[in-house]
């Protein structure tokens, strides 16, 4: 579910087709984008069973540990594209403004979140040139989690306060 108004049209990005862009600013942490109708949610050992270029593989994005949601009808919010300096922060299926966003901003994550452990995508950054490659799970969950909590505000204080978020995170884990 995509939580602002918004519109897919060609990227700014070179090479990546079409992009989502945003009709309305969104402020530094709301949710833009909620998992919603997950219907198929499949273990990468049967994920990889199929063809690279196959519709589950293409269609498929990690959820959380080595289980994978997939979207073959390619929904809207198959069109948000890749940026290692992401205004958008994937965690555990939302995707969360990184930053201040602008009416017009073309959304971005970076697809390392995404992918599988190890897992090369078939194009560089387009930025960079660097290789875009999945992260093991639990540096994947660290530093998304990592960088969630420096979004939002901490409830003690009722500000941002990334030392109390940290503080916080540290006495749940």
């Amino acid at each position: 579910m995509i939580v602002p108004r918004y519109s897919v049209r060609p990227s700014c990005i070179a090479g990546a087709g079409k992009g989502l862009f945003l009709e309305e600013a969104m402020s530094r942490g709301r949710v833009l984008i909620a998992p919603d109708n997950v219907h198929t949610v499949w273990p990468e050992a049967r994920l990889r069973q199929h063809a690279a270029d196959s519709i589950e593989v293409e269609s498929s994005v990690r959820w959380f540990e080595d289980y994978f949601s997939l979207t073959p009808e390619w929904s809207d919010e198959c069109y948000v594209n890749h940026s290692f300096s992401p205004n958008g922060l994937w965690h555990l299926g939302f995707i969360f403004a990184a930053e201040d966003l602008a009416v017009g901003a073309e959304l971005t994550i970076d697809y390392r979140f995404v992918i599988g452990s190890g897992e090369r995508m078939p194009f560089a950054d387009s930025a960079t040139g660097r290789e875009i490659v999945g992260l093991p799970w639990a540096e994947n969950l660290s530093l998304s989690a990592q960088n969630l909590l420096r979004l939002l505000p901490a409830v003690s204080a009722g500000r941002a306060d990334p030392d109390a978020n940290s503080q916080a995170l540290s006495v749940l884990i």
